[in-house]
């Protein structure tokens, strides 16, 4: 395989490999120095990569796992999720204000939900992968993925339903 047609192959998914690591790693660049690294290992192992039936689903198993053993040698045990998406700007409608408020609400939310949960939201709402895909990735039971993702969703949702309810913040 060339270089050219390696970039080809990796560059729709690069973005996901960097956002799932910012959401495990917290720090931008300690996510883009993830990403290198996970690019530079599927460089490294270019002439094996078509036996791989779905090399972003590879991808993505190879950022959390090289996300987990980054922050096990920091000994760091409160992952957090840090939203820089969505900037506030002066010419915002008080509809965008609202709607950026509820973002960053649910935010702190999923900071709350355990480990797993918040990686099994980003990959499925976030990363739009299948549930198949996740339980590979995760090498978790299919039916395990449904579970925590109905269970994490359904905390969120009791979360802002409570935030509504009585405007608490």
């Amino acid at each position: 395989m060339n270089q050219e047609s390696f970039i080809t192959l990796v560059n729709p998914f690069k973005d996901k490999v960097y956002r799932v690591a910012k959401r495990l790693l917290v720090s931008a660049e300690e996510a883009q120095d993830a990403t290198q690294e996970i690019l530079l290992k599927l460089w490294t192992k270019r002439s094996k990569i078509q036996d791989y039936r779905s090399v972003e689903a590879f991808a993505m198993t190879m950022t959390k796992n090289y996300c987990y053993d980054k922050l096990k040698a920091k000994s760091s045990n409160n992952l957090k999720i840090v939203h820089s998406n969505y900037e506030d700007s002066s010419t915002n409608t008080g509809r965008q204000v609202e709607a950026n408020d509820e973002v960053e609400w649910l935010f702190k939310l999923m900071e709350q939900l355990p480990e797993q949960q918040q990686l099994i939201v980003q990959l499925r709402d976030v990363e739009q992968f299948d549930n198949a895909e996740i339980a590979e990735m995760l090498e978790m039971n299919e039916t395990a993925v449904r579970v925590a993702l109905s269970r994490a969703r359904k905390t969120l949702r009791e979360g802002l339903i409570k935030k509504q309810n009585y405007g608490i913040r």
